[in-house]
């Protein structure tokens, strides 16, 4: 299982859990998708899908954008990001998790011998571990799939946010009818332990088909995601977010990383967060496979 990093300037600081992990509810709002109006030159942007992400020391990597209907901007990663329990907790309906309010860093340059530059700050305002242990969720798949969370992005940062994937493009909407074996996939991860290689972040690979009714989706690539790339977002063949990665499997799958798939992450949290209008924010950059 993937496991968030420590910065180093805060080894004391509480690691987050890693774990494909999850909650959910096949909820019947429809998952839909827009863009904001004002956003950041992309290729200027400090934060954007693929920022790294400091919860109490424990470093993630962000997925997408998402807007409400108050205009405010949420970054996504994984909700093991901000968890307290240990990397072999494999149930998000039971783990602990850090609480809504806590503070999110969004970081350049974060490695194991730097601690990266600072370049935006925000506040964890869903965890789908929290919703789920609030809902009293028992559907044993969105348990362990649903690993998704959103931080609010801090009103003086929001100049600097623009939705796009660096190196891909995208997202152009949200994959809604998930990702058959087989189909190309692509990603960008932004592990510390990469060192700030950044030939290492954009990754493409093939979807190995969907799980837990619905809720996963196990991928290889070629450079398979590891501890610090938790919470990155997968895009499918034509550019549409498929999902949030929360795993690397050690069997049966060996090297494959699980995704779990957005359109039903969003959907739960659409209906369990209090957020009104919570949307994904489209890319202002084409999508273009070009690897």
């Amino acid at each position: 299982m993937l496991r968030s990093l420590s910065r180093p300037a805060r080894l004391g600081a509480a690691a987050a859990t890693a774990a494909c992990l999850a909650a959910a509810f096949v909820a019947t709002t429809p998952v839909t998708a827009t863009s904001a109006p004002t956003w950041a030159p992309a290729d200027s942007a400090a934060i954007h899908p693929g920022v790294q992400m400091y919860t109490e020391g424990a470093q993630c990597t962000a997925n997408f954008v998402f807007t409400d209907a108050a205009s405010n901007v949420y970054v996504g990663y994984a909700a093991h990001c901000a968890g307290t329990g240990a990397a072999t907790d494999t149930d998000g309906c039971s783990a602990g998790s850090l609480p809504l309010g806590t503070r999110v860093e969004f970081v350049e340059g974060g490695s194991l011998v730097g601690a990266g530059s600072t370049v935006g700050e925000g506040t964890l305002a869903y965890s789908s571990w929290l919703a789920m242990d609030r809902a009293g969720e028992t559907d044993a798949d969105a348990c362990a799939y649903n690993d998704f969370a959103l931080v609010k992005v801090d009103a003086d940062d929001v100049a600097d946010v623009n939705p796009s994937v660096p190196f891909w493009g995208g997202p152009t909407g949200i994959d809604r009818d998930g990702s058959p074996a087989g189909e190309r996939v692509y990603s960008f991860g932004n592990s510390s332990l990469r060192a700030g290689i950044e030939a290492l972040s954009p990754k493409t690979g093939l979807s190995l088909g969907t799980g837990g009714n619905g809720w996963t989706h196990p991928v290889y690539t070629l450079t398979p995601g590891v501890p610090g790339d938790s919470g990155s977002g997968f895009l499918s063949r034509d550019g549409s977010a498929l999902g949030t990665l929360s795993t690397l499997a050690l069997a049966p799958l060996a090297g494959s990383n699980g995704v779990g798939d957005l359109s039903r992450e969003l959907a739960y949290a659409q209906r369990t967060s209090g957020i009104d209008g919570l949307q994904l924010a489209l890319g202002t950059e084409p999508f273009s496979p070009v690897l």
